[in-house]
């Protein structure tokens, strides 16, 4: 880790490696005049809209929509089985599990053609007082349980014993889009009404505490957390469905599940706090966590070290090196196939489209992992062996 000093304010970097655009994000960040004690950025650091994705923002008494982002609630959540991944033959792995996931499953852009059951919907929230997630609640009802596109994806993997996992990395659809996009409209619209110091072109317009818009965003965004973890839930309770059908006898162990675009309430160097944490990952101490890897590489099940330094925090994945549509002009196809056949991973990288989200558009996991082993204790490696995208 190290700590730079920037407009008179530390921050604290797991990585050597920031690219400028991220870094001049930093550096607006450390402008804000209820940014609280330091800024800590992930290794997985790359830019993002107004604060870089893999950055954590403790603020006093605002909340930033930009610091959470447009995909609320986005993380990851992965189950054990107790079957070995050598006795998966390969027409059961193509012909039933990919085939019944891909079947149960709608992916990219696509939803279900019939609302779920409300029961798979968030509860215990009052969605009459939402003014976002009541007009798309029933359009939600046809997103829960869906995949979504760009970087999510479902993957079957290995642990160091050969045993089979299944993780999945989604988020809130459309839903967390539409609340993101209508609460950072209204918190720049404010800003220019209350003569913000905070610039209109750096992307980090806020809602100060004890608003009535402060406190609307802050229920639709916990609505959108919940939304995001009953779609990943209902997403694993199919696979799990296909896999007992497809392998007598399964079991399967309790979901990890972890979050890693949202602000909370936090206790950290005697304050009460706002926790941004934007592509970044919850490492209290004991917390169980997912560090997914890129399309063909490892993935990490992990421990919090409970790291004050991070705000409890770590990488939420390995992070971007170029933007997608860099990876669609500069990689090779042929070079991103050979890749992933050679290891033997069930993929669909077809077209330069699929460029966009190939392993070598990804920081390298090991690296990421090596930079943060004061953050996180490893707990098992995973090796894909078939890949889902959205």
């Amino acid at each position: 880790m190290e700590v730079k000093i920037i407009n008179n304010r530390p921050v604290k970097i797991w990585t050597g490696e920031v690219e400028e655009s991220a870094m001049e994000q930093i550096a607006n960040l450390t402008k804000l005049p209820f940014m609280f004690h330091h800024l800590a950025i992930m290794p997985d650091v790359h830019a993002g809209m107004g604060m870089p994705i893999g950055g954590v923002l403790a603020t006093v008494d605002a909340v930033i929509p930009n610091a959470v982002g447009v995909d609320i609630g986005c993380g990851m959540c992965a189950v054990k089985t107790s079957w070995k991944v050598e006795n998966i033959t390969p027409d059961v792995l193509r012909k039933k599990i990919m085939r019944g996931i891909r079947k149960a499953i709608p992916l990219g852009k696509e939803h279900h053609k019939k609302a779920q059951d409300e029961k798979f919907m968030p509860q215990g929230h009052d969605i009459d007082s939402m003014q976002v997630v009541r007009s798309q609640y029933i359009s939600a009802t046809k997103q829960v349980g869906t995949l979504g596109g760009g970087n999510h994806f479902i993957e079957l993997q290995r642990d160091e014993e050969g045993n089979l996992w299944v993780m999945i990395h989604s988020g809130s659809r459309n839903l967390g889009k539409k609340v993101g996009d209508y609460y950072n409209r209204l918190a720049a619209t404010l800003n220019e009404r209350w003569h913000s110091v905070v610039a209109p072109e750096l992307h980090l317009a806020f809602l100060p505490l004890k608003t009535n818009e402060f406190n609307n965003y802050w229920a639709e965004m916990q609505y959108c957390v919940d939304f995001a973890l009953c779609n990943r839930r209902l997403m694993m309770e199919r696979i799990k469905e296909i896999l007992a059908e497809a392998l007598p006898s399964i079991e399967f162990e309790p979901m990890i599940n972890i979050a890693h675009n949202y602000a909370t309430w936090e206790h950290h160097f005697s304050k009460n706090v706002i926790v941004h944490r934007k592509g970044a990952t919850l490492a209290r101490e004991g917390v169980m966590g997912i560090i997914p890897g890129s399309q063909g590489t490892a993935s990490y099940i992990v421990e919090g070290l409970g790291n004050l330094d991070s705000f409890c925090s770590c990488s939420h994945g390995a992070g971007r090196v170029m933007s997608r549509t860099k990876a669609v002009q500069s990689l090779s196809l042929q070079d991103e196939i050979k890749r992933l056949d050679d290891q033997g991973i069930v993929h669909a990288i077809r077209t330069v489209h699929d460029l966009e989200e190939a392993a070598g558009a990804y920081k390298d996991i090991e690296t990421v992992i090596n930079n943060e082993l004061d953050l996180v204790r490893i707990v098992t490696r995973l090796l894909p062996i078939a890949v889902i995208k959205g």
